[in-house]
């Protein structure tokens, strides 16, 4: 039998047994035991902001004589190590926490303190060189420090990871568009028979989706900005030396490339998160745009006998266990799961952000979680659904050319010749007789043959 080693550590609460080889410390392991809820932890995006929020703050706090020069190296070290990922095994607080996100915070100290420890040769738990509140909290307050790595941490995401993937989907759709520009097919509205369309004009539209939802990422990460580091508990600032917040925010900014600045009022940016919500917000609709471009495809794509079959996707795997040979629109489907998820995330946010009380939000660890659980999901399911489906796809001319032959739309271009309700008496006719309506206006002789023709070339509707 392996018996696991432990150790005491003591807080404000007195004594907890910790794991031996663990780097958190009492606090976290308080948590742990408080909230085993969903076996989930924060995402690795946050915690490696966080790793560079506390790197930045101890350098600023050794400008300003807060912390002396050796314990910053130290802590820098650490927190360097943290928002390298070499360290994400040591946070294992639970995502359903206190609802400021102190849990996790002091999480992020503890295991930065005692790193520091290690690096001095002190023993874990020992709080020696390096405190975890003294010198790595050291002007801050898990209330501004949380929601800040929450927006470092999304706007990092979004820029690094969903903006790129939708940007690549963009150019595989212009790239079909192209390819597809001289095919013409038959429109729909309500499902049902509209007028002549070029192939790669639908094509064009789903490529303007994905252009304006980068725009939609770019927009959120416009709304994430604003950081509240410097408010402390309250928005007040105490304890938090004059200078501070600037600077490390401009630390922020340089490192990540992106334009942060300091919240113009610390009370808006601790005790509300509309900004968040408002990203969120922005990405759900990128969701939305994203279903309709994957469900148009997989109708586009149906049959391949029995459906429109008008285009065919990329056979990727099997799609049945019973039905050989049948292969089915599995990466449309993929990302079409991924955007019902993330507005059902979108509306957790949003409730999380109505749920804010007085000075401080107190439900930041879920909308964190929800925020960047949808950038991963939507960047991830892109890609994939590019790569593997909107790359592949390929048109089936000879099914355009016939459905658009077939369709009772086509006279819709003799209306002004003829007039609308002898042009629908023709499109019944067709219908009841299952006949095209080229045939039935030839019957008719309603114009002659050559003028009929030009009226009815699909070419001329487009």
């Amino acid at each position: 039998m392996t018996t696991v080693s432990t150790r005491i550590e003591c807080d404000t609460l007195g004594e907890m047994e910790v794991p031996g080889d663990a780097l958190w410390g009492a606090s976290t392991q308080r948590a742990v035991l408080n909230f085993p809820v969903s076996g989930e932890g924060l995402d690795s995006g946050l915690i490696h902001a966080y790793g560079l929020i506390k790197a930045a703050a101890a350098r600023v706090n050794g400008e300003l004589g807060v912390v002396s020069a050796e314990r910053v190296a130290l802590i820098e070290r650490a927190a360097e190590e943290v928002r390298a990922g070499r360290l994400d095994r040591h946070f294992v607080v639970d995502v359903f926490q206190t609802g400021s996100g102190t849990s996790t915070n002091m999480n992020v100290n503890e295991v930065i303190a005692n790193r520091c420890s290690q690096f001095a040769g002190e023993p874990l738990g020992s709080k020696r060189p390096v405190h975890p509140n003294d010198h790595v909290n050291a002007s801050q307050s898990s209330n501004d420090t949380f929601p800040t790595a929450i927006h470092v941490a999304a706007a990092v995401a979004l820029t690094r990871d969903l903006v790129p993937a939708l940007e690549r989907g963009r150019a595989a759709l212009v790239e079909k568009a192209e390819a597809f520009h001289d095919i013409l097919k038959i429109g729909r509205t309500h499902l049902m028979d509209a007028t002549p369309v070029r192939l790669g004009q639908e094509f064009s539209g789903y490529a303007r989706q994905l252009e304006l939802a980068a725009e939609r990422a770019r927009k959120a990460v416009e709304a994430l900005l604003e950081l509240p580091l410097g408010g402390t508990a309250v928005g007040t600032g105490l304890n938090c030396p004059e200078g501070f917040a600037e600077r490390v925010v401009a630390r922020l900014a340089e490192e990540t490339e992106l334009a942060f600045v300091r919240a113009r009022n610390p009370f808006e940016a601790q005790g509300a998160r509309d900004g968040l919500v408002e990203a969120s917000g922005q990405i759900r609709t990128i969701a939305v745009g994203l279903f309709k471009v994957a469900n148009d495809l997989r109708w586009l794509a149906s049959g391949p006998r029995c459906g429109l079959g008008e285009i065919a996707l990329p056979a990727t795997q099997p799609g049945s266990s019973i039905m050989p040979g049948k292969v089915n629109p599995v990466m449309a489907e993929s990302l079409m799961q991924v955007c019902a998820q993330v507005v059902g995330l979108d509306a957790a946010v949003a409730w999380g952000g109505a749920n804010g009380n007085l000075e401080l939000n107190t439900m930041m660890p879920m909308m964190a979680q929800n925020v960047l659980r949808s950038i991963l999901l939507l960047a991830n399911a892109v890609g994939a659904f590019t790569e593997r489906c909107v790359a592949g796809i390929v048109a089936n001319e000879e099914r355009c050319r016939e459905l658009v032959e077939w369709s009772m739309a086509m006279v819709t271009k003799l209306v002004p010749v003829i007039g609308y309700e002898a042009a629908a008496d023709i499109a019944k006719e067709a219908v009841a007789r299952g006949r095209t309506v080229r045939e039935i206006c030839e019957e008719r002789a309603v114009l002659p043959p050559e003028e009929l023709t030009a009226a009815l070339d699909p070419e001329g509707m487009v």
